[in-house]
């Protein structure tokens, strides 16, 4: 959607703005139904099911504007906005292309609900390009990859996967959850959608759950209306908060991207520390391309312990700053073992495959102070 504004920053805060009585800040319109207007189609009528109240129209503009979409859409939960928008482009027979390590939720959707609708998968090694075509099959409909991996943070060949969607006329659908639209922007590099769950770093204050899909109008228009008989809209006061949390997005995310930074080296130094999985750090395996992909590489970071599932409680038990909670993208920084959160629906089996082990701690970090955070865990590692 085109807009004046050029800076991301100015874009969060202007874009989309409306001004009812000369408020400020846009109301809630808590009304589950609007006159009638003489409208000609079912999907214009004024309704909340229909994502066409003045607070759904306002996030749909700002969305729009900050990833340099043609349309928007927010919904219930990012899980709404990964199923509806894999369901409005799958039907019985199709065929999907999809990264190995994945979002628990999205792994265990497409793994048990989309074959009970007739819908057949390949998961991708997404660093391993000349491997994508053996698996390509006449029916094969999209592909679909993470910006930066949940909770591996792999950084897979994203200019591969525009390149191999277009050569085989593939919808490419990207979760840009853990960069958010401050680091990266999909569809600037080619992507077809762009989905976030703004739980996270949209909303960035814990305090709801939506998510949104971003990209051509055709394509938006597609999963609205799939959304629409599906059901998950989200409520005005849900969309009032989401609206004014994004307002600081950019101010949040840069604090974060130095937080996890710095964190991530101070792990990478401890003797008690085997491993530490961060795009910024020189010693991931993807570093360089996620330099020439991002301006920043997000807040989250995972490590493993020297030892195991034993001494990473011990950790989480004696850390001050940090939330033992699941989720991400909000002020305050949250610690978790995925194998008992976001990926305890999968088996032991597929944990092995995508290398996700019990000791593995995945850490979000907020926007406290970097030495404060360093100091907490350096105390907590104490004796480990």
């Amino acid at each position: 959607m085109s807009t004046p504004f050029k800076g991301i920053e100015t874009q969060l805060i202007h874009a989309g703005e409306v001004r009812v009585e000369g408020a400020v800040c846009l109301p809630v319109f808590q009304s589950s139904t609007f006159e009638y207007s003489g409208q000609g189609s079912y999907h214009d009528l004024k309704y909340i099911r229909l994502n066409n109240t003045p607070n759904h129209h306002a996030l749909h503009t700002k969305l729009a504007a900050i990833e340099g979409g043609e349309a928007a859409l927010v919904m219930a939960s990012g899980m709404a906005a990964i199923s509806t928008a894999l369901i409005a482009f799958l039907k019985a027979g199709d065929h999907l292309l999809a990264q190995s390590c994945l979002y628990g939720g999205t792994h265990s959707f497409i793994t048990q609900d989309l074959p009970d609708l007739g819908v057949t998968f390949d998961f991708i090694d997404g660093n391993d390009p000349d491997s994508w075509a053996g698996k390509l099959r006449p029916e094969t409909r999209a592909i679909y990859v993470e910006t930066m991996t949940n909770p591996l943070l792999e950084v897979p060949d994203l200019r591969a996967v525009v390149r191999f969607a277009r050569a085989h006329d593939l919808v490419s659908m990207v979760d840009n959850t853990f960069a958010s639209p401050v680091n990266f922007r999909p569809l600037a590099h080619g992507f077809d959608l762009s989905l976030h769950s703004c739980t996270k770093y949209l909303n960035g204050h814990s305090d709801i759950v939506a998510g949104c899909v971003i990209g051509k109008e055709t394509h938006v228009s597609r999963i609205l209306h799939k959304l629409n008989h599906l059901g998950g809209s989200l409520d005005p006061h849900a969309c009032f908060l989401l609206h004014r949390g994004m307002k600081t997005l950019a101010l949040r995310v840069r604090q974060q991207n130095e937080n996890a930074l710095r964190l991530s080296q101070f792990l990478s130094a401890h003797p008690a520390v085997e491993r530490v999985n961060y795009p910024g750090l020189e010693t991931h395996p993807q570093h360089r391309r996620a330099r020439e992909l991002f301006e920043g590489c997000g807040g989250v970071l995972s490590f493993e312990m020297r030892g195991g599932v034993k001494e990473a409680d011990a950790l989480i038990s004696r850390l001050k700053l940090p939330i033992s909670a699941p989720s991400l993208g909000g002020v305050e920084s949250l610690i978790t073992r995925p194998v008992t959160t976001s990926h305890s629906g999968l088996s032991r089996e597929e944990h092995a495959r995508v290398g996700i082990n019990d000791k593995l701690i995945r850490v979000a970090v907020g926007i406290e102070s970097p030495d404060d955070l360093c100091a907490d865990f350096e105390q907590a590692l104490e004796g480990l």
